[in-house]
């Protein structure tokens, strides 16, 4: 029987703020999921947004990660040191005739595009696409354009590790997506489909969040000639009123939560939730290697309770 490839995730924060408790959440399993494989970890600070992204939160988020007991493989990657990747992979994009430039103001973007069939959002029309080449010089001498890439009219199909079979028709469900914004920093989807590859990176871990991101970078990936990792996509952890935990907000950041409780502690909260553990106990990441299993980790999003005093096991 031939060995089954190797086993490769990765951690993948934006350091625009300190960690909260869903991060922390996100980053456990993608550890774990990697290395009770024999597998490897990577890390790679997402820190593209010049104006939201600082160096002393990239240091901040490897301190954590450090506290926690999660480790990593080799040195970290910047993606704001990537430049010159992502250019090349636009300009292969640019070769096949995939891009275009976008003038429209987010006012218009908005008055032109179609409600999403799934989480309330839009998706652009393709109103730039089919520009003359009149009008788009015309437009050029007021404004910079964003880019777009024109997908195409297909079903894109995966099995996620945790929610199963999901599709989506690139054109109806997602529509011609930016790859660079008007300011020139090329756009997120773009850059982790080029540094996945980049870094070898054979599974993806992340929040529910991105499920529906997962088509168009698979697609990217698909015409790019870039390997497709395997994606498991974990439900979110909601704030006490159901809110998404945000870092603008500060709701269960790291900060706070070192005050009260120790790295073991805290991972044992989180693995009880995960159904990796049939009762609360302080535990490190380590000790819960052989323990754990994508098939006992709850499919649906969960309201955080956490003690502000420490005691007590609640998630």
């Amino acid at each position: 029987m031939a060995d089954r490839p190797m086993v490769r995730g990765r951690f993948a924060p934006s350091p625009s703020g300190r960690m909260h408790l869903g991060n922390v959440w996100s980053c456990l399993l993608a550890w774990l999921s990697a290395r009770s494989a024999g597998g490897g970890m990577v890390l790679r600070l997402e820190d593209l947004d010049p104006d939201r992204c600082k160096m002393e939160y990239c240091d901040q988020v490897m301190r954590d990660l450090e506290w926690l007991g999660l480790d990593w493989d080799g040195q970290p990657m910047y993606q704001s040191r990537r430049t010159e990747a992502y250019a090349e992979a636009f300009r292969s994009l640019e070769r096949q005739g995939l891009v275009y430039p976008c003038y429209c103001t987010r006012a218009e973007r908005l008055a032109v595009s179609a409600p999403h069939r799934s989480d309330g959002g839009t998706v652009y029309d393709g109103r730039c696409r089919r520009l003359s080449p009149g009008e788009r010089e015309a437009l050029a001498r007021t404004r910079r354009p964003a880019w777009r890439v024109q997908v195409p009219e297909k079903t894109i199909t995966f099995r996620d590790l945790l929610q199963g079979e999901y599709k989506e028709e690139l054109h109806r469900d997602c529509g011609d997506f930016i790859l660079r914004r008007s300011d020139g920093v090329y756009a997120y989807q773009l850059a982790v489909v080029v540094d996945d590859g980049a870094m070898g990176v054979t599974q993806v871990v992340r929040g529910s969040d991105l499920l529906d991101s997962t088509p168009r970078q698979l697609w990217l990936q698909e015409v790019l000639g870039l390997p497709h990792p395997a994606y498991g996509h974990v439900p979110l952890l909601l704030a006490p009123d159901g809110r998404r935990l945000a870092k603008r907000d500060r709701d269960l950041e790291l900060g706070q939560l070192r005050e009260t409780y120790t790295a073991p502690e805290l991972v044992g909260r989180l693995a009880f939730a995960a159904g990796l553990l049939p009762e609360y106990a302080p535990v490190t990441p380590r000790e819960l290697l052989p323990l754990f299993n994508w098939d006992r980790v709850p499919r649906g999003d969960m309201v955080c309770f956490l003690p502000a005093d420490g005691n007590g096991p609640e998630i």
